[in-house]
């Protein structure tokens, strides 16, 4: 716990300043941000698409080291995250805000400059609601934290249609709400396995605050409205019928899985591995679901 409060022992190099952007989950940010992009069926010049992706990038990179300044005494207390630069004590905390912020303002600015206006106002909102309302606000102080601070995350197709057609339309929103109603299952899956080190830290997680009956529950309502948003646009007419069969398929092995976490009665992180799959399978969920929308649009549609 301390050490996220002491002098680092010696200065961080570029490794620790790539960890502060959450690599792994940018990924998926990324990806869903140039789904959106390609799915609004938009010619895109190949220098400007690339520039709005590298800002959905940077943005997404900022809010996650602004996210762990801000949470570095979270971090040093929980197992999975105290080998994190800050907590390590590889890296000053005033290092981690100066870049965070640096981070913020350019990804803006040069999506401002270099592809339009709203894109650029969305991914405004998006640091400023995962940062704000999520980190600062939510996160220690009610188990809705996760509900409520996911749609920070829902952002990046909605970035990138915005990139590529200077509006937003209702596909991008079906898109928004796919992801935020995905959020509350992939994270209280991971949360029951983990409910230890939330516990240790005080963070009011779902499973620490009502129970892992009551997440598992959680887990199945949100899956079932989260399956009704992705097949959505087949019934709308805004994608075909390879969309719609491929996340009917996703979201009916999602909700099965759901199910038997709903089943489970596993209270040690042993017994838990239908909570695992499924958030396993929920990112491939994503990237199955999102790479199908594009498959669609582009070359079926």
């Amino acid at each position: 716990m301390a050490a996220a409060h002491l002098s680092p022992a010696y200065p961080a190099d570029w490794r620790d300043f790539l960890a502060l952007t959450k690599p792994r989950v940018m990924s998926l940010v990324v990806f869903t941000g140039l789904c959106g992009m390609l799915a609004a069926g938009v010619p895109v010049n190949p220098v400007l698409g690339f520039t709005a992706i590298l800002c959905i990038a940077l943005g997404a990179g900022a809010a996650a080291a602004l996210n762990m300044w801000f949470e570095a005494d979270l971090d040093a207390k929980m197992k999975r995250t105290a080998k994190r630069p800050i907590p390590a004590g590889r890296m000053d905390r005033q290092a981690a805000l100066h870049f965070g912020v640096g981070l913020s303002f350019f990804s803006v600015i040069l999506m401002e400059l270099a592809i339009n206006r709203v894109a650029a106002a969305v991914l405004a909102v998006s640091i400023l609601f995962y940062v704000l309302v999520y980190t600062v606000w939510l996160k220690r102080r009610t188990p809705q934290n996760i509900v409520i601070g996911g749609a920070a995350g829902a952002f990046p197709p909605v970035i990138g249609w915005a990139a590529a057609t200077g509006h937003i339309t209702l596909l991008p929103v079906l898109l928004f709400l796919l992801i935020f109603l995905w959020t509350p299952p992939h994270f209280w899956a991971l949360s029951l396995f983990v409910r230890s080190d939330y516990a240790a830290a005080g963070v009011p997680m779902l499973p620490v605050v009502s129970g892992a009956k009551v997440t598992r529950q959680q887990i199945l309502l949100y899956s079932l409205p989260m399956a009704a948003a992705a097949v959505a646009p087949w019934p709308l007419g805004l994608a075909g019928a390879f969309y719609g069969i491929t996340a009917a398929a996703f979201s009916l092995v999602f909700v099965g899985i759901a199910v038997r976490v709903l089943l489970n009665k596993g209270s040690e992180p042993a017994q838990m591995k239908p909570e695992k799959q499924l958030f396993a399978f929920s990112i491939l969920y994503l990237f199955g679901v999102f790479g199908a929308l594009v498959i669609d649009r582009i070359w079926l549609t």
